[in-house]
């Protein structure tokens, strides 16, 4: 009997799928198993650029050692409808190839209300930056994609969101910092600073806040879970709150060369009209 070239024969054996998940999850508490314990003050590796996008009057992307990747656009003010004063509009995505593993279909309803939460959060967290009384009738929309979820998805849109507002040239009073935290189920153990996705999957509480650091002023706070007496929440906050000043060079620094190679650009431009 002749061969069909125009298929490709399945293999002889097959295992069900289950079976790679079952040996998947086995690979991953071996590799948490095995690994040096972390310094829970320590803070990942950031890196932050600003400026990266033509089609946006502002943009950022931020990226954190445990492989968080967010990218950010901002559009500065609108003419808004309706009356009152000036509104900023927040939109957090997760690109369907975010997670580790397998997840929700995308676009499905837990997704898109998991998306809602996010996106109300981070408002809530930049609306205390953005001078939206310098606004009026005005609409401020921002937009975080969240490229890489490696843990601490949520901090690091905060930051690249105000780094991309910054960057359209949006008067705000500071730039906010995110900064998220979690604590192991472990009794008596420590919060730890910029949690990996394991870790927080793991984790008994979660923080996450947003500080102003030039005004010291706290612009928003999200946490849950079994985090032990006030005391301890005392001393996550503090904690969180370090670990926002530490990174806020790196940001500022990003939107100053931001703004160099802005005014570079448009001298070169000069030079050749």
């Amino acid at each position: 009997m002749p061969l069909d070239h125009r298929r490709l024969c399945g293999p002889e054996e097959s295992h069900p799928p289950g079976l790679w998940a079952v040996v998947a999850a086995e690979d991953e508490d071996e590799e948490g198993a095995g690994a040096a314990p972390r310094d829970p003050c320590s803070l990942r590796p950031l890196f932050a650029r600003a400026g990266l996008l033509s089609q946006a009057q502002g943009s950022a992307y931020v990226e954190l050692g445990s492989g968080t990747k967010v990218l950010c656009a901002a559009w500065g003010p609108r003419e808004a409808a309706e009356p009152g004063p000036g509104r900023l509009i927040c939109e957090f995505r997760r690109a369907p190839f975010a997670g580790r593993g397998a997840r929700g279909r995308p676009g499905g309803l837990a997704e898109r209300e998991a998306e809602r939460e996010a996106a109300a959060a981070l408002r809530e967290a930049l609306e205390p930056a953005v001078r939206l009384g310098r606004y009026p009738r005005a609409r401020l929309a921002v937009s975080a994609l969240l490229l890489q979820d490696g843990g601490s998805a949520l901090a690091a849109a905060v930051s690249a969101a105000a780094l991309a507002l910054a960057d359209a040239g949006v008067e705000m009073y500071d730039l906010a910092v995110g900064c998220a935290l979690c604590r192991p189920p472990a009794p008596a153990a420590a919060w730890m600073l910029q949690p990996a996705e394991p870790e927080e999957r793991r984790a008994a509480a979660r923080l996450t806040l947003a500080l102003l650091p030039a005004l010291n002023q706290v612009s928003a706070v999200l946490g849950g879970g079994q985090g032990g007496p006030p005391e301890d929440w005392a001393q996550a906050l503090r904690l969180g709150l370090d670990g926002c000043h530490r990174q806020y060079p790196v940001l500022r620094q990003s939107l100053l060369r931001a703004a160099q190679r802005r005014d570079a650009a448009a001298a070169a431009a000069a030079t050749v009209a």
